[in-house]
């Protein structure tokens, strides 16, 4: 969830709601708190997972939320999202041109063809895990099936530059490179963020190069939320009347990935890898 990451952006940026926040720096988590993240991590991975391989047709937004809920509460944690600045759901579902924030909706029915992105937490022993995934409902366009695929590549290549030393730009400019090569555009009014006792920790993890951010040096014990949002056609986004749902301007479509990673001396532990549940 990218909620308070587009404070820095400019103050005309038709993002989602603004709610300031205390600075509070760049946090080392220790290795007690690093082994807490793993397993909140691993239950926000174990709840993708199990959505991935049970949506389908037919299900509504509110039936994925209310399956996410039950098996974070069940897992021992909660979730993050839910009560969140208002936020009144425990994930984001975004169907097609929705960007981040769709509100789960009991009369939002899943169709095949539907790129849904699905984002949640789990708040365990005082730490959150963060991710996003996007599913591609049944058979869906060729547009959708590589914008979707071209995200999560995005996603990949920028998790591939975390190691301590590295810089943010690192990030950004592998990410940016990857998605303009593929002729899709970059969402700049939402970034990536810092993760652990709070849902949303310095710094802003953003994915595209600029100066307007500060170009963080990645350290030892750092834990990150990264997550590209790519659009098919304008990188331009509006928020809808519920104050919280963030749409492409063209309607042209969106797809998102996410995880909350560790920066290690030598590399980076991907702590919601779905594949290790």
């Amino acid at each position: 969830m990218n909620l308070l990451t587009n404070l820095l952006a400019p103050a005309e940026s038709p993002s989602g709601p603004r709610i300031k926040k205390q600075r509070r720096g760049v946090e080392i988590k220790s290795s007690r708190e690093i082994e807490i993240m793993r397993q909140a991590g691993r239950i926000v991975a174990t709840v993708l997972k199990e959505v991935s391989e049970r949506v389908e047709p037919g299900m509504t937004t509110a039936d994925i939320d209310a399956y996410a809920e039950q098996r974070i509460r069940e897992m021992g944690a909660t979730p993050s999202f839910k009560g969140y600045h208002g936020f009144p759901a425990s994930i984001c579902a975004s169907v097609n041109d929705e960007v981040v924030h769709g509100i789960p909706n009991g009369r939002k029915v899943i169709r095949e063809g539907d790129l849904l992105k699905v984002d949640t937490g789990a708040f365990f022993q005082g730490f959150h895990g963060d991710s996003c995934i996007t599913i591609a409902v049944g058979k869906v366009s060729a547009e959708a099936e590589k914008l979707q695929r071209v995200a999560e590549e995005a996603l990949f290549k920028g998790i591939e530059q975390v190691k301590a030393g590295a810089y943010l730009l690192d990030l950004a400019g592998a990410i940016q490179d990857h998605v303009e090569a593929n002729g899709f555009s970059i969402v700049e009014d939402y970034t990536g963020h810092g993760v652990g006792r709070n849902l949303h920790e310095e710094p802003s993890v953003f994915n595209y190069r600029t100066r307007s951010l500060p170009n963080v040096k990645l350290r030892a014990g750092m834990t990150l939320a990264i997550e590209p949002i790519l659009n098919a056609g304008s990188k331009q986004t509006r928020t809808l009347r519920d104050k919280w749902t963030v749409v492409t301007i063209d309607r042209s479509l969106s797809a998102q990935w996410e995880h909350t990673v560790l920066v290690t001396e030598d590399g980076y532990e991907i702590l919601t890898d779905r594949t290790k549940v």
